[in-house]
């Protein structure tokens, strides 16, 4: 059995710990933010929650907008790995759109990453930071990623039409956004009752109804 080169196996051992040491960062950064807010994440005591010097935290992120930055695409790799492992790709494009919304909500109300990145997005937002443009950045890709579920559900003919998938799709995002400050608002929302209103407020403006009969209108597809 062939060996692995001592000179590859300490290039594996360096990336090992620079994705822990990068893993043990934003892990802290959501602990701070759960607990204390979002003006308690410095890189002083996000290093020392983590169990690292200062510096290697700036060295790591360059800055607040870094991390943040590394939060999103990690956030972004597991919505992309959750959305696979679902098969979204061989669905129709309504039905795709309808698992995208549902993973939001459940997501949203399971995991401490994405309830940190919308309570992070809230204050970049109230502070007019300059930080907001990454938000704004990752929003306009899931705009341009609902759309183009839209365009398909059009093509495939589950989707009416006359519906502006632009327009469409920014309406969706909102909602979606507009849930998820509820729930950072009020931890005490029913937030099963708000997934299924928003899915029912898809199904009637967005989905082609069909007919049994003359007259007698079907369940949307």
């Amino acid at each position: 059995m062939s060996q692995v080169p001592s000179s590859e196996r300490q290039k594996r051992s360096q990336a090992d710990r620079r994705d822990e040491s990068e893993r043990r960062l934003l892990d802290a950064m959501i602990e701070i933010v759960a607990e204390e807010g979002v003006g308690a994440t410095t890189f002083e005591n996000i290093a020392q929650r983590a169990g690292y010097s200062r510096g290697l935290a700036f060295l790591k992120f360059g800055s607040k907008e870094g991390l943040i930055r590394a939060l999103i695409r990690r956030l972004q790799e597991s919505r992309v790995e959750a959305l696979r492992a679902l098969d979204i790709g061989h669905m129709s494009g309504l039905d795709a759109l309808n698992t995208y919304i549902r993973l939001h909500f459940d997501e949203l109300a399971a995991t401490r990453d994405t309830r940190a990145y919308f309570t992070l997005a809230a204050g970049a937002v109230a502070d007019l930071s300059t930080i907001r443009h990454a938000f704004s950045e990752t929003h306009e890709q899931s705009r341009i990623f609902l759309e183009q579920l839209i365009v398909r559900g059009q093509t495939e003919g589950c989707i009416r039409d006359d519906v502006d998938p632009t327009g469409a799709a920014l309406a969706i995002g909102s909602l979606l956004l507009g849930a998820s400050m509820q729930h950072i608002t009020d931890p005490g929302t029913n937030m099963e009752q708000l997934k299924m209103s928003a899915l029912a407020l898809i199904a009637s403006g967005l989905a082609i109804r069909r007919t049994s009969s003359p007259g007698v209108g079907g369940p949307p597809i």
